[in-house]
């Protein structure tokens, strides 16, 4: 079976390439979604995992953030054959502050215009897109909105948050946490999404759409977070006194039951896991 993974030199992307053996379409690569040519290259593969984009939320640039996440993915979605396999990696703040009305958020909440930046709308508007031409052309798709991913870092990419938290405790560095760390975050591992596109991929479903984070038993408050670095580095955090402001939504926490019961996925890998082998890379 033939895989791309479009973005595959990013922070995600680098993982997934591996994981699957895949190839790389992305600028470093010397290909860009944006070009119809190289996006035609998707016509040769059996699965694309689709996780390049602009990850922009500045306003005063929404009109290229629009042009690479949406242009970009219709480019892909157009050169795709018949019965391929289109995984598109969307994300859980499309739902902006209506996920704070859930205890666990579920792909029953709505997703109306709330102030969510370029970023989160442009992913939103290019999954309408995925369920269009999926049908049209008779493509299998499947849309994960991710919660937060756990990668080790990589060389020339910025880590997310979570590798941010690592990073600063292993050097020093003094930490800022939302909301004085009371914030509450799911967290996953990136072999676990890789996990989950094999589970779709391997699937008799058509279609599909997707919450895809650690749920409740893997989620903590940061400042929890924070705490287990500390336990599992042996290191103590430096902590700003002065927090960041409350994020919207104040907690966030993916309710898993769908992705569960139509793929028979869950996670398989537990924070402890995910942090020591990020720490692990990060002390080296």
């Amino acid at each position: 079976m033939k895989i791309l993974v479009t973005g595959g030199s990013g922070y995600l992307g680098k993982h997934l390439v591996s994981y699957f053996g895949a190839n790389d379409l992305s600028r470093r690569s010397g290909l860009d979604v944006l070009s119809t040519s190289d996006a035609f290259a998707a016509s040769e593969y059996d699965v694309v995992i689709h996780l390049a984009a602009r990850m922009d939320r500045s306003h005063e640039t929404a009109d290229e953030t629009f042009q690479t996440n949406v242009h970009g993915t219709i480019n892909l979605l157009q050169a795709m054959r018949r019965d391929s396999v289109f995984i598109f990696a969307s994300t859980k703040d499309v739902y902006g502050r209506f996920a704070g009305a859930y205890s666990e958020v579920s792909e029953e909440c709505q997703t109306a215009y709330a102030g969510q930046s370029p970023l989160e709308w442009s992913k939103l508007i290019a999954e309408r897109y995925v369920e269009y031409y999926a049908h049209q052309n008779g493509l299998r798709s499947c849309i994960f909105r991710l919660s937060n991913i756990v990668a080790p870092p990589s060389k020339g990419n910025v880590p997310g948050f979570i590798g941010h938290y690592a990073e600063g405790i292993a050097t020093g560095k003094k930490l800022r946490l939302p909301g004085g760390g009371r914030p509450r975050r799911d967290l996953l591992h990136v072999d676990d999404l890789a996990k989950a596109c094999e589970a779709f991929t391997g699937s008799i479903i058509r279609h599909g759409l997707y919450n895809l984070g650690g749920g409740v038993r893997n989620s903590f408050t940061l400042a929890e977070l924070v705490e287990k670095i500390e336990t599992l580095s042996g290191k103590k955090a430096v902590i700003d006194k002065e927090p960041l402001p409350d994020p919207v939504p104040m907690n966030y926490v993916t309710d898993v039951s769908l992705v569960r019961t139509e793929l028979d996925w869950e996670p398989s890998i537990s924070i402890d896991e995910a942090l020591e082998s990020l720490l692990t890379t990060t002390d080296k």
